[in-house]
């Protein structure tokens, strides 16, 4: 791209150099964190977690995660993306798209002005409701930085919020309805998620 717009100039004129458009300028940053998904050792599917900066107020957060499971009678297939898009700060749309074995399923929440309307439509689990307050931090979030100061955390899937904590200055708790999932940071860098399952845990693991 840096090398057409030297070509340009020279074959039209140097005044070009003024029409050049603000798209040809250094592209905004993107940030991506790669992790695997473990289960009792064995690797299942991946995850990938991904920060745009579109400008100096808007950002787009992307979180991938695609999960096979095959022990014995126990089989599970997830594919899930969450995208949101937030303006200052303040989350103004997330959209949740689910394929699994079970089938597929949605969850949104979006920005109307002065409430958010909340649509959660997840395997066993379906909310719909709205909300009032600005949602300024959500579970995407928390992979991109430790949750330092903050007690909630909105979980975009469910449409409603984890109650944070922590033991230690490098280890926090996510708890929402009975489930518990476990975040470790070391340098303020999310390195392992375990999320904790009735049959087994789930592990994910950043990848260099």
């Amino acid at each position: 791209m840096r090398a057409f717009w030297l070509i340009v100039p020279a074959l039209l004129g140097s005044s070009c150099l003024l029409l050049a458009p603000a798209w040809a300028q250094r592209p905004a940053p993107v940030e991506v964190r790669h992790y695997t998904i473990e289960v009792a050792g064995l690797r299942v599917g991946s995850m990938t977690a991904t920060r745009h900066s579109l400008n100096a107020a808007e950002v787009r957060y992307t979180l991938v995660s695609d999960v096979q499971v095959n022990f014995l009678v126990y089989h599970l297939k997830v594919y899930y993306k969450v995208i949101n898009q937030v303006h200052s700060g303040q989350l103004l749309l997330s959209t949740v798209e689910a394929h699994t074995n079970q089938g597929d399923f949605a969850s949104r929440t979006e920005w109307k002005g002065d409430h958010y309307d909340i649509v959660a439509d997840q395997y066993k689990h379906h909310y719909r409701g709205t909300l009032r307050q600005p949602i300024r931090y959500t579970v995407t979030d928390m992979f991109f930085g430790a949750p330092v100061g903050q007690a909630h955390a909105y979980g975009e899937y469910f449409g409603d919020y984890f109650t944070l904590g922590s033991t230690s200055a490098s280890t926090y708790q996510a708890h929402r309805a009975g489930r518990e999932d476990e975040y470790h940071y070391a340098d303020g860098q999310l390195t392992t998620i375990i999320k904790k399952n009735p049959l087994k845990n789930f592990i994910i693991r950043r990848q260099p």
